[in-house]
């Protein structure tokens, strides 16, 4: 007979192979928001979708996200000097979904270009136009550190991740 953990008490593991699904779901239980990561190259507008943002220093203003080595993506971000993250709203689900599922979901997608050629997308509750600073090695990610040159912001929610789903946080 199979028992059941009381929902009540916390699962206590050490992260390891075997616990890869346990430590995503941990990750999980911290609500972030969501971004879309823009950057020119030679196959045109490419775009990723990342948790990862963080803000490190206001002077400089710089920020950081990560990327995992092995998305089919990597090389494109790798190789960018120049890039965008754009903080979804809560009604960018969609948006978040079509660049999920495809890397140039931008060419079906109304965007422009800054003058550094990175594709700019609007409606945004915040954008940060970057040039890469540094980029660290982290596991099978990579840090990466841009000084943030241009920014946007308007009112609005934030589109959410959290346990595996998208959500939205009310604005004060």
């Amino acid at each position: 007979m199979m028992t059941m953990q009381d929902p009540n008490q916390p699962t206590v593991f050490t992260p390891d192979a075997d616990s890869g699904r346990q430590l995503r779901d941990a990750f999980g239980k911290f609500a972030t928001g969501i971004t879309v990561i823009t950057a020119p190259s030679a196959d045109g507008p490419i775009s990723i979708v990342a948790n990862s943002f963080s803000s490190v220093s206001l002077d400089p203003a710089l920020v950081l996200w990560s990327v995992d080595r092995s998305a089919r993506r990597f090389p494109y971000f790798e190789a960018a000097d120049h890039y965008a993250i754009h903080v979804l709203a809560a009604e960018q689900q969609d948006l978040c979904t079509q660049v999920a599922r495809n890397a140039h979901a931008l060419n079906d997608t109304a965007h422009q270009l800054n003058a550094d050629g990175v594709p700019l997308i609007d409606h945004c509750l915040a954008r940060f136009e970057c040039r890469r600073v540094a980029a660290h090695d982290a596991g099978d990610h990579v840090i990466i550190v841009g000084q943030v040159q241009r920014t946007q912001m308007r009112a609005g929610a934030p589109l959410t991740f959290f346990g595996g789903g998208f959500g939205s946080m009310t604005q004060d």
